[in-house]
């Protein structure tokens, strides 16, 4: 696939192989991981403008950023425009360079309060929210969804309405809300939106191999990809599509993935927490099931860490 880098306002990025925000997944230590194995961009978990403004502790709590990322960048979301540049203009986000603006999030609690997808309905509402947010003087970005049901796509006239009101970048999710995470993904859409865009697209959907990426690439003519859940699998794929020798220990990875953690979570916490992502490094290992039942159970890392040595010895 073709590697370059992708212009953010006056941020380049090393390349366009970017990690999706993913909601109780993309923490800083999974950031930190896809950045050791290659990729261009990360982004914080999404976290509420009113959350932030309320100074809410759980929603700063998903801030914690390091010096790994040369360029930070964090994703909201909302629904009011003026509260969206406030938060943008925050303390609480002066540590990043780019926010990202979510209208793209299916889940029924932030849809049914009118953020997240809720806002494909309303493309002038987004525009707005993006100029205003713009105002900060930050680069603003955002993800979207191809509309809200199959047939029924908004995808040229929200990528327009987004761009008009300044955002930098579009990263294009090709599914609708009502798909959530299955189903395949558009890739006639996602051209749509590049077709239609002065700014960099960045598709997102689907990629779990080396092969998803190039064929998502090379249908729909975008600028770089982002990858979600195939990231959380396997976060070396992005030292493979940057044509690395990737060796991997999974014992090794887990272990360090837990050491990452516990320099900013006490131990009980990093056991509870850490179990999700966990899970999802062991998928796909044979006779696992057993052992991620037993995660359930632990509660410190020294007993995670001796069943993840006895499971790969």
């Amino acid at each position: 696939m073709l590697l370059k880098k992708i212009k953010i306002g006056k941020f380049k990025t090393p390349n366009n192989l970017f990690l999706a925000p993913l909601a109780g997944f993309s923490d800083f230590a999974m950031r930190q991981i896809c950045i050791k194995f290659g990729a261009g961009l990360t982004f914080t978990e999404m976290v509420s403008c009113k959350g932030l403004l309320y100074d809410n502790e759980n929603t700063k709590d998903l801030l914690f950023t390091t010096s790994d990322e040369k360029i930070k960048c964090a994703q909201i979301f909302g629904n009011d425009p003026q509260i969206m540049r406030s938060a943008v203009e925050s303390d609480a986000l002066s540590a990043f360079d780019i926010i990202d603006v979510n209208f793209g999030c299916p889940m029924p609690k932030i849809f049914n309060n009118g953020e997240g997808s809720a806002l494909l309905n309303n493309p002038s509402l987004a525009e707005k929210i993006i100029y205003e947010c713009s105002k900060s003087g930050k680069p603003i970005t955002c993800k979207m969804r191809i509309g809200l049901t199959d047939g029924k796509f908004i995808t040229k006239d929200f990528v327009k309405a987004v761009v008009n009101g300044g955002a930098q970048m579009v990263t294009v999710h090709g599914r609708t809300r009502d798909k959530i995470y299955a189903g395949e993904v558009n890739y006639q859409e996602i051209e749509n939106a590049k077709s239609v865009s002065s700014v960099p697209i960045i598709a997102n959907g689907g990629i779990f191999t080396k092969q998803d990426a190039e064929k998502i690439m090379a249908s729909t003519g975008a600028d770089g990809i982002m990858i979600a859940r195939g990231a959380l699998e396997r976060p070396w794929l992005f030292a493979e599509l940057l044509g690395k020798d990737v060796k991997i220990s999974k014992k090794e990875l887990i272990k360090e993935h837990i050491d990452r953690l516990l320099t900013k979570y006490d131990d009980k916490t990093v056991s509870v927490i850490f179990r999700k992502q966990l899970c999802l490094y062991l998928k796909g290992e044979k006779n696992s099931s057993e052992l991620k039942q037993r995660l359930f159970t632990y509660k410190d890392t020294k007993s995670i860490k001796l069943a993840i040595e006895e499971f790969f010895s």
